[in-house]
């Protein structure tokens, strides 16, 4: 018999050593490398290429993906309108967000409007299972529910029942016994993902994954696995907000970067249909420091307040926190505010906060980030019926933004009455016919000093 060849991968990134190594130098992680079975089946000739084979591009048939809906149109939203079938969507976030809560509801939803659906679980019993339902108040009527870990089982009973949702929560505890390494491992993770992406496939049936996530939020394992799947989502939410964001960072059948909104009440998820009022809720009038922005997720515009605090330095070393926000983004405006306006910020401790536990990414709030770290500095309120749009360059300019009209309507929504923004977006703009219909005034600026001028007199 032959010997068995083996070979060392990190689990971090995958990459792979003929031997152990004690950091990876692909990303380097400590202790992350595992020894496994290098496994390499010779196929004869009539196995190899099961395709079509090449067509010209013009002779290929295409067809529209068909749908269904979940009934949770936050849900929808992400995943482009709906569930396309024999797709593998991987859901992410941290321990305790919310994954199976959510999940259990779009089973449910889908199990009594579309088909049966298959909740395969690894990490609690149906008898918990029921309880979480019981306690949401679903109808689970075409809801099947099994406690397995083993692929093969779970494909017995997926050929079985012939669901058109398999959920398996959570990948991570899925193995199969014909790998001899440990369940969760690079090997593990990656054939089972393969062999349930081909089974989606061949069956049409709709496959739900959830993924533990590591300390820095990534889905836990190598990279490769949101490489093969359709759709990545991830459930965001700070652990003392209510809100939590489901964010699409990869879709094949839809717009990536779109969000849905839902807060966390007794009943389950439930989905915020006008965010930007929900965030706006709380906002105090007449307060230095408080800033609102138009920014956009994905197609959505959304309005949310930025917070400032600029205090006097009560040690050697001013501090810089920034929460929701890119901390390097902030430093580099920062520098442009001492810089380009001749404020002097750097024996001062300068705080920033996005109210509602949501997370910017957007260059787009860096007009506002600008007046409300200024209003703070001067113990000046920013007009309440004022908001902000516009990124800032390193020479103090304001460049333009994409969708300003989406932006623009979702500010005259909710009742603001003035709005600062790129002067490149308003000589692209009907200002007359948008005014007219939004009675919206809007303030165009080229430098970060002329919307200081306009805010502050």
């Amino acid at each position: 018999m032959a010997k068995q060849k083996t070979h060392f991968s990190c689990q971090t990134c995958g990459y792979q050593a003929p031997k152990w190594l004690g950091r990876c130098p692909g990303c380097g992680e400590w202790d992350s490398f595992l020894e496994e079975v290098s496994s390499a089946p010779k196929l004869g000739l009539g196995a190899i290429g099961s395709g079509p084979g090449p067509q010209l591009l013009h002779l290929v048939e295409t067809s529209a993906e068909p749908r269904f809906s979940t009934m949770i149109g936050e849900f929808d939203r992400v995943l482009g309108g709906g569930v396309v079938p024999g797709s593998v969507v991987l859901l992410g976030g941290d321990p305790g967000i919310g994954k199976s809560t959510l999940l259990l509801q779009v089973c449910a939803r889908i199990s009594e409007v579309s088909g049966s659906v298959l909740y395969v679980s690894g990490e609690e019993s149906t008898s918990q299972i029921k309880l979480r339902a019981q306690r949401l108040g679903l109808g689970t009527q075409a809801l099947y529910l099994s406690c397995e870990t083993i692929l093969e089982v779970i494909k017995e009973q997926a050929a079985s029942l012939k669901p058109q949702v398999l959920v398996i929560d959570s990948i991570q505890t899925t193995y199969t016994p014909r790998l001899t390494s440990t369940p969760g491992s690079l090997a593990q993770v990656r054939q089972v993902t393969h062999e349930l992406l081909t089974l989606a496939k061949r069956e049409g049936i709709s496959c739900f994954l959830v993924g533990h996530v590591t300390k820095d939020g990534a889905i836990a394992g190598p990279r490769a696995l949101e490489h093969m799947v359709d759709t990545v989502l991830y459930l965001e939410g700070e652990r003392y907000y209510s809100y939590r964001i489901l964010r699409a960072a990869k879709n094949r059948f839809g717009a990536t970067s779109e969000i849905g909104v839902f807060e966390m009440r007794g009943t389950g998820l439930e989905e915020i249909l006008n965010p930007s009022e929900v965030f706006l809720a709380e906002r105090s009038p007449g307060n230095s420091g408080s800033a609102v922005v138009a920014t956009l997720e994905g197609t959505r515009p959304l309005l949310v307040e930025l917070q400032a605090l600029v205090a006097q330095d009560i040690s050697n070393i001013p501090r810089r926190h920034a929460t929701g926000l890119d901390l390097n983004r902030f430093m580099l405006l920062l520098a442009v505010i001492k810089n380009r306006l001749g404020l002097h910020l750097h024996n001062l401790d300068v705080f920033i906060n996005v109210a509602g536990g949501i997370r910017l990414d957007e260059p787009a709030a860096d007009l506002g980030l600008l007046l409300a770290v200024v209003s703070s500095f001067r113990r000046e309120p920013i007009p309440q019926d004022l908001v902000a749009i516009g990124e800032i360059g390193l020479g103090g300019e304001i460049r333009g933004v994409t969708q300003i009209e989406a932006r623009l309507k979702e500010a005259a929504k909710l009742g603001f009455s003035r709005c600062l923004l790129p002067k490149s977006n308003l000589n692209k703009l009907d200002a007359t016919e948008l005014n007219a219909s939004l009675t919206l005034e809007l303030l165009g600026v080229r430098q970060a000093g002329e919307a200081l001028e306009v805010v502050f007199g």
